[in-house]
C-alpha cells in the first residue's frame, strides 16, 4: 500500500454533500513516500504470483528484468499511471469502497495509458444487497489547471454519470479469468442485467496528483457540480512532481535489482 499517512498530513474541507480532502507529501518524509509508493508498484502491473513464480523458475535478475520491462519508459505515462496508481491505492485503504482488480495489468502497452474509466470502487450495501459504486477519474500533472479538471469532469459525467456496462463487464470478465472473487461477478451482472444502477448508488471520485496545491481548484470543480451525485475530491500535493515520479520509478527498478 501507498500508506499515505506515513509521509502525507491530510486536511479535509466538507462541502454540503461534496467532499474534499487534500494530502499534502512531507518534505523531510519524501524518502519514504518514495519507498513505500516503489513497493506497491509492482503488483499493478503483474499479479504477486506471476512475479514469484519467475523468481522461482528463472532467478532473480530474470525476474528483475521482468519487472522492469512491463514499467513504462516515458515521463508522461509514468506520470499518468502513478496518478491511477494512488487512487486505486486511496480507495481500497480509505473511501470504504475497494477497487477489484488492478487495471494496469492489462495494458495494450506499456508506453500507452489505459482507455475507459479510470477506476471503478464497489461495496456491496449490506441493507439491499445491491452494489454501490465509486466512479473515478485521476488526473496527474506537473501543475494542475482547471482545464484539466474539466476533462476529469468529462469522463465523470459520461454515461449520465454512471459507470460504463463496458468498464463494468471488462471487471467481471478479469474477475472470473482470475477465479478470486465469484459472488462479486455475479453482483456486477445483477447490477447490469436485472437491477439496473441508479444515480443514487453511485459516488464520483475526482483525484488529483500535482505538484501545485489542488485544493482551490478542486473545491471550484465540485461547487460547480451540477448533478445530484455526490463529489469527492481527493487531492495528493507533492513538491517537484516530475522528479518524484521519476524517482518512484527508479527505486521500483533498483528494488526489483537488488540482492
Amino acid at each position: 500500500m501507498a500508506q499515505f499517512n506515513d509521509w502525507c498530513d491530510s486536511a479535509d474541507t466538507p462541502l454540503g454533500n461534496h467532499h474534499v480532502r487534500v494530502m499534502t507529501g512531507r518534505p523531510a518524509d519524501t524518502a519514504i513516500g518514495i519507498q513505500v509508493t516503489a513497493r506497491a508498484i509492482p503488483t499493478h502491473y503483474a499479479a504477486e504470483e506471476r512475479i514469484a513464480a519467475a523468481l522461482a523458475r528463472l532467478g532473480k535478475a530474470t525476474a528483475a528484468q521482468m519487472v522492469t520491462d512491463l514499467l513504462p519508459q516515458t515521463p508522461q505515462i509514468r506520470s499518468g499511471d502513478l496518478g491511477e496508481i494512488y487512487a486505486t491505492e486511496w480507495i481500497d485503504a480509505h473511501s470504504g469502497y475497494r477497487a477489484p482488480i488492478k487495471r494496469l495489468r492489462w495494458k495494450d502497452h506499456r508506453n500507452m495509458a489505459m482507455r475507459g474509466d479510470d477506476v471503478i470502487g464497489m461495496m456491496l450495501d449490506p441493507a439491499t444487497q445491491h452494489l454501490r459504486f465509486l466512479k473515478t477519474e485521476a488526473k496527474s500533472r506537473i501543475d494542475l489547471r482547471a482545464q484539466t479538471l474539466e476533462e476529469a469532469r468529462t469522463g465523470l459525467n459520461k454515461d449520465g454519470g454512471l459507470p460504463s456496462s463496458h468498464a463494468l463487464s471488462f471487471i467481471s470478465a478479469r474477475l472470473m479469468e482470475l477465479g478470486t472473487d465469484a459472488p462479486l461477478v455475479d453482483a456486477i451482472d445483477e447490477a447490469l442485467y436485472r437491477n439496473g444502477i441508479l444515480p443514487e448508488s453511485v459516488k464520483h471520485l475526482l483525484f488529483t496528483f500535482s505538484g501545485n496545491s489542488p485544493e482551490a481548484l478542486l473545491t471550484q470543480a465540485l461547487q460547480a457540480y451540477p448533478g445530484p451525485i455526490g463529489q469527492w475530491g481527493i487531492g495528493l500535493h507533492v513538491n517537484g512532481h516530475a522528479a518524484f515520479v521519476g524517482a518512484v520509478y527508479d527505486q521500483v527498478i533498483a528494488d526489483a535489482n537488488h540482492p
